[in-house]
């Protein structure tokens, strides 16, 4: 195991286009975190700065305190897992995960022990004698994965690993990565652009945009609390909806004084009162609010019973998902908001449905892509 610690980290080509700007992270010994975030924002060129493979700009990568920029990559004690397999078609298994200690003139018998051992812990010791083009591709992805182990690095490095398999193996897949980490602890970096291997995988997410990070924290905070629109929109499935509205004083009518969203073509939303502090610097601004389509249902939710957190919106389409449907709805005007409500049958499409918001789970963001989440804690 080992920490890896990256500071002012900066990658450019040919001088011009910058890839990474600014990257600082610290990446503790034993931890899993997983790069995401759009095609070219960086996580890959971040990924293979640390293994050696791209030059590093400006900045330092460190591995237990020893400043590697300068180290080849075969000498940084880093194992790499790619998205394409990368085995030797003409190896069997066996020579496939033994080949790097092979090179390392490790001893026969310990080279033994090692592949054996990785072998039965991926399920792969009755296909130790078959080469590659006679394995599925989550076989050849656990013949990766253990070409990996046996090195014994202080650190894993992976490639969007699984964006080859198809969905059923990626999710059997996932949760064979998430044991063998409990098992072994070994230090990991996973890059991907799956939000929700991401969420389901990383002990923190980096989420990154345009080279620079966004925010790092653990899965449960950046989803409950992310900092911006950018990772509210990337983060979640459906995505968040986002209504434009400004902010403003409730008047007489609205009830007990406080601060509403105010749309344009449905009714004002009352927030709490614990986040009148927060909001109240931005009164009369034009605003976003973001909330998660779990957060609506058909029935009052909590204090509010009904109370300013009602909004009447025109259905569309249902898709149902089991216990759930997912219905596309719109506001008078036409702003896009998905709900996922409890399934029920004959759910009235078409028409005009009043939706009972969550303000628990609202969001007020800046305008702007990367405009700021004001309730963010």
């Amino acid at each position: 195991m080992a920490t890896v610690t990256l500071t002012n980290i900066k990658k450019t080509y040919d001088g011009k286009v910058t890839a990474v700007q600014d990257f600082n992270l610290t990446i503790n010994s034993g931890e899993f975190v997983v790069f995401v975030g759009p095609s070219g924002c960086g996580k890959s060129t971040t990924l293979r700065m640390i293994a050696g493979l791209e030059s590093v700009t400006g900045g330092t990568i460190a591995i237990d305190g020893r400043i590697v920029n300068e180290v080849h990559p075969k000498d940084r004690d880093i194992a790499m897992v790619f998205q394409n397999y990368a085995l030797y078609p003409h190896m069997t298994v066996y020579k496939n995960m033994a080949f790097g200690l092979m090179l390392r003139r490790m001893p026969r018998a310990r080279i033994r022990e090692r592949v054996e051992r990785a072998a039965h812990m991926l399920g792969l010791h009755d296909l130790l004698e078959r080469k590659p083009k006679a394995l599925s591709g989550g076989q050849r992805q656990r013949v990766a994965l253990g070409r990996a182990i046996v090195r014994e690095p202080k650190v894993f490095l992976f490639d969007e690993p699984l964006s080859n398999l198809d969905a059923r193996l990626r999710i059997t897949t996932r949760t064979e990565l998430k044991n063998l980490h409990q098992r072994l602890k070994t230090t990991t970096v996973y890059v991907t652009h799956d939000q929700e291997e991401a969420m389901t995988l990383g002990d923190r997410i980096v989420v990154m945009s345009a080279g620079l990070i966004q925010q790092v924290d653990s899965p449960m905070k950046i989803y409950r609390s992310p900092v911006n629109r950018f990772v509210a929109a990337f983060l979640g499935s459906p995505p968040m909806n986002f209504l434009s509205g400004t902010l403003r004083e409730a008047i007489a009518a609205e009830g007990a004084p406080g601060i509403v969203f105010d749309f344009a073509d449905v009714p004002a939303l009352r927030l709490r009162e614990t986040d009148d502090v927060a909001l109240r610097p931005h009164l009369g601004r034009a605003m976003v609010l973001g909330f998660r389509p779990g957060a609506m249902s058909e029935r009052p939710i909590g204090k509010f019973e009904g109370r300013g957190n009602v909004m009447r919106l025109v259905t569309h389409v249902i898709e149902p998902l089991g216990d759930v449907i997912d219905v596309s709805c719109s506001t008078p005007k036409g702003q896009p908001v998905m709900a996922r409500i409890a399934a029920r049958e004959g759910f009235p499409i078409g028409q005009t449905v009043d939706f009972h918001l969550d303000m628990n789970h609202v969001h007020v963001f800046e305008p702007g892509e990367f405009g700021r989440n004001l309730l963010a804690h």
